[in-house]
This record gives C-alpha cells, structure tokens and sequence, in this order.
C-alpha cells in the first residue's frame, strides 16, 4: 500500500487531466521519410506554436534497456510513464542473466534440462528470430542452445518467427542462415542435434496479443506442435519460397514446417521441454496459456503435449502466467495509478484493442487489474481484423468519441488514452497509410483539446517512441536506402528519436514556468500528470517537466 499524495497547492483546474499517448510519434532526424513531417497536422502544430512543450528520451536507457543503440518500444514505454522511474528492462535482465550465469543454476532451467534427459527427450525453444530486442534477441537463444549441449542435452528444435518489424523487413534470412549454420556446427560432433523446426510471419502465427485474434496462435500451435502445414526441406527454402509466391513481408509470411523424409523433424511430444525465448510479455502471454491451461477454451489444440513448459519471463505478475519461466521480471512497484487511487483520484482509461493492454497492464507495472474499482473504469475499443495498411485511421474516431463523452460528464480527475495509429501503421513500411493515420489522428486532437478547453481541464499530448517519423532506411551518410526499382527501401522497425510532451494549460495563470525542463526521460510523465492534478510527486519519481520549484 502506498500513502496517499500531498497537494501541492500551487495547480487547481475545473476539468480533467487528460494525457494524450500518441504510440510511435517521435521528431525525425530525417526529412525524407519522416511520415509525421509530412503530414497535414493543424492541430499538433498549433500546439507547438502556443504551448510549452519540450522533447523526452523514449529509448535505450532511458527506458531501462541495455544501451542508448537500443530502440524503445511501448512495453517499456508506458511502464517508464506510469511508474515515473526507470527499471532495468526484460532485454537487459535477460542478458545479465545469462553473463551472469544465474540463469542456467536457477530451478527453472535446472528442471527442464533435467526433464530431457530423463526421458531423452527435445528440448524446443519458440520465439522472435532476430536481435531487434524488442521480444527477443538471437543471442539470448545461441546461450541457451550451447548451454543445453554443454549439460548434456542430445537434441534441440527451434522453431522460429520472423520478424521484419522490429529490424528490416526483409532481414530474416540475415539471422536463419547464419543460425542454421550455428546449429549445424554444434551438431558436427555427433553428440548432439539442433535443427529450426518450423517457422512463419510474427503477424501470421502465435504472437497475438491482448486476445485480438486467437486463430494466430491455433496457427502456430499447429505449426509448431503438431507440425501440421506446408513443408519444407529447410528454413532457407522455405522463407525463398513463400516470399516468391506472395509477395509477402517478413512479418506477414506464412506458416512453415521443415521436414525431413516427408515428416516433421521436430513436433512437440510428451516427455519434452519448452522454452518461450521472448521476453516481453504481451504477445506471450496466449501461447503460454496454450501450453499451460488444463481446460484451455479458446481453440481445439487437438493434442496437448505432457510437457514441461517455461516463459523466458512471467508475463503475467498477476494472474501467473505462464506457471514456470527462467529469468525473474522487473518488481515494478508504487506506479502511479496506485498513488492516485490512494488519493482518491478518479481515473478513466481507453484505448482499442492493438493497445488497451499498454495503458492498463504496461501502465500499471504489469499488473493485470484496478487498483481501486470504485476509482477507475477501463474501456477497450474493438481494433478491426484486418492490415493496418487498409484501415490507417483504426479506431481513433471512437476513442476520441468516447473521450470527450467522459471529459465531458465531469466524472474523472484523470483520463489517459492511447492513438496506436503511429507505430501499428508505422510497422507496416508504407508510407502513404502512415501519413493517413497521422492526419487521422489528429483530427481527433483537435477534437479532444476542444473538449478539454471547455472543461477547464489540462492536456498533456506525449508518445511511448518514435515510428512513424522514420519510415526509410538510411545509410551512414544519411541518403535513403533504394530498392531494385528506385523505390525508397521501408524502414518498418522504431526509432531511436525523442518524443514530444506539449502542457495544453487554457486556464494558465501563471503557476508555473512555461519554461519546461529539457533532457528529461518519458519517465518524467507520471511526476508530471501528478503535478498538474495538484499533487506533490513522490520524492523518487524522476523530474516533471513542469518545475515547481
């Protein structure tokens, strides 16, 4: 329990505090392919012409995550905001566990390694082939494969999704085929054997998140258990293959099993070993139900492996999910909502399915659940089932509608909303649908800081990191990368670039400086939301923006 906040007795507004998260929204360093640029955004213009507003770090360590190469994402993004300080990150304290070694002596690992070779049996690792460091990192699968053989392990299947979102969008046989050759030369002696087993477009099979479309991970089940689907006779051939045929993305790619002999080389069975090498939790948390749920619901999994089943992670600190993992999560605690509940602060948060998880369970430190149910009321916004590419706007209109409904019923001291439009349309690589989603968007701003004006209220409009403001790639002399056609070359990852944080204050009376402190972290949000509500931060929060003095 946390005690409650102290008034700061220098803010007090009629209306709400509304905090405006526009996911993937970032300043370019390029123009040429700076979506966000070159878009028509009256509204966000206007703001910066009239509001104070400064630039926040949104990556790297600035969000706990190993170092400043490192590209934010809206995980750590909106548990930096909501908790208002910086807690070493899932990349980070895989990696450490691995220097370390404290991951290959924790119980977890012990006991599925043990398991194997009991039963001499496979172990299997499912996961993000690529070191966009996002989900996963590559290296954190390479330890494991060579520890598995140095404790005696005899036979190891990966089965591998590519990425193409958080690295280039045709980068995946960078990582398949020098990690094919990997396998192959620790299986040169004889005394072991790992081979990728099956694969397939991260956005195609298993790594749905916040229940948006369970049909992906059925497709990967049958995949990767029970080796059900096209078959190839390697991974190589079959990412050649299908992109010849489709004309498809890394992302988008279909399912594939690898086979040898007209059978699957490697079907998960009773008796084996599985490991879920990503470490981030949101498009994890479904396939660990999978394995782990007795009475699973929520599609016919056919069979269900006796297995000894492990997250790289808890994906879930509340409902424990899955039952096992090997790396302990960060303890994020005292977030923000927690401190405004105990002071009686009334919250409202919404978002459409894409990211209503991120201002809910990222928001509150991976917490699943109210702090308060008398206090707070969520609302999720069904996302449409269809690309993103063909619907840019998503659903931006209905959040705003509901929005300025809930401004405009006098019920809530804060509300805080998610546009996923920027980095959902942003990792699809074009170009046009990104310019569209930002147009789209900010109408709807528009429309918000109409409401909040009528309101008497404050709108704080920030971002999680940068997208949609770096759309082509680069080279190191800054010119954009062409394919064979002359086209510019899409750039469907995030960015390393700084985010806005713009203070709509209508009633402004001179409270503070408008002035804003600069150098600053997207941590500083929750200190600064804290101090615009009239309160006084707790004493560890990183910095507002608004100084108080």
């Amino acid at each position: 329990m946390v005690e409650p906040l102290k008034k700061n007795g220098r803010i007090e507004r009629r209306g709400p505090v509304v905090l405006v998260i526009m996911d993937g929204v970032g300043f370019g360093k390029y123009k040429d392919g700076d979506a966000v640029a070159a878009s028509m955004t009256k509204n966000l213009d206007a703001l910066y012409a009239s509001c104070p507003w400064t630039k926040l770090k949104a990556h790297g360590t600035a969000v706990g995550l190993p170092s400043d190469a490192d590209m934010g994402n809206s995980e750590v993004g909106h548990n930096a905001m909501g908790c208002g300080r910086v807690f070493a990150q899932g990349a980070k304290l895989v990696s450490n566990a691995i220097a370390s070694g404290d991951m290959f002596k924790g119980a977890t690992w012990q006991k599925l390694v043990a398991n194997v070779k009991q039963n001499d049996s496979t172990l299997h690792f499912i996961g993000l082939l690529s070191d966009g460091n996002v989900h996963s990192h590559i290296d954190h699968l390479k330890a494991m494969v060579a520890q598995a053989k140095k404790e005696g392990v005899r036979k190891v299947r990966v089965h591998a999704l590519l990425d193409g979102r958080d690295v280039g969008e045709m980068s995946a046989l960078d990582y398949f085929d020098p990690f094919a050759d990997y396998l192959k030369e620790l299986s040169a002696d004889g005394t072991f054997d790992a081979k990728i087993a099956s694969g397939g477009g991260r956005m195609v099979i298993t790594m749905d998140r916040y229940n948006a479309d369970w049909d992906m991970v059925k497709r990967g089940w049958e995949t990767h258990v029970l080796g059900e689907g096209r078959m190839f006779p390697s991974a190589h051939e079959a990412i050649e293959t299908l992109r010849k045929e489709t004309g498809a993305i890394d992302q988008d790619l279909p399912a594939f099993v690898i086979a040898e002999d007209g059978k699957p080389v490697g079907t998960i069975e009773d008796g084996d070993s599985v490991i879920l090498f990503n470490f981030r939790g949101d498009r994890a948390i479904e396939l660990s139900r999978a394995f782990d749920e007795p009475d699973f619901k929520e599609f016919d999994r056919k069979r269900w492996p006796k297995v000894e089943y492990a997250g790289m992670m808890e994906y879930d600190g509340d409902l424990h999910i899955p039952h096992q993992y090997i790396v302990s999560p960060p303890a994020i605690d005292r977030v923000m909502a927690e401190y405004l509940c105990a002071s009686g602060v009334k919250q409202f948060s919404i978002s459409e399915t894409q990211k209503f998880g991120h201002v809910t369970y990222f928001f509150n430190g991976n917490r699943s659940g109210k702090f308060n149910e008398k206090l707070e009321e969520y609302v999720e916004i069904p996302s449409d089932k269809v690309p993103f590419e063909e619907r840019p706007w998503m659903k931006c209109a209905e959040i705003a509608d509901r929005v300025i409904d809930e401004i405009g019923s006098g019920k809530w001291d804060f509300i805080k909303l998610n546009f996923p439009n920027g980095d959902m349309v942003g990792h699809t690589g074009v170009f046009e649908a990104v310019v569209c989603s930002m147009e789209a968007m900010d109408l709807q701003i528009g429309r918000i800081r109409e409401a909040v004006e009528k309101s008497g209220g404050i709108m704080v409009v920030t971002a999680d990191h940068g997208n949609a403001d770096d759309m082509y790639e680069h080279d190191k002399k800054g010119e954009v990368k062409l394919k064979e056609n002359g086209d510019p070359k899409a750039k469907t990852s995030h960015s390393l670039n700084p985010v806005p944080c713009i203070i709509y204050d209508p009633c402004y009376k001179g409270e503070y400086p408008k002035e804003l402190r600069e150098g600053l972290g997207i941590s500083s949000i929750a200190a600064t939301c804290i101090s615009l509500l009239g309160y006084v931060p707790p004493a560890d929060y990183d910095k507002s923006v608004v100084d108080l003095g």
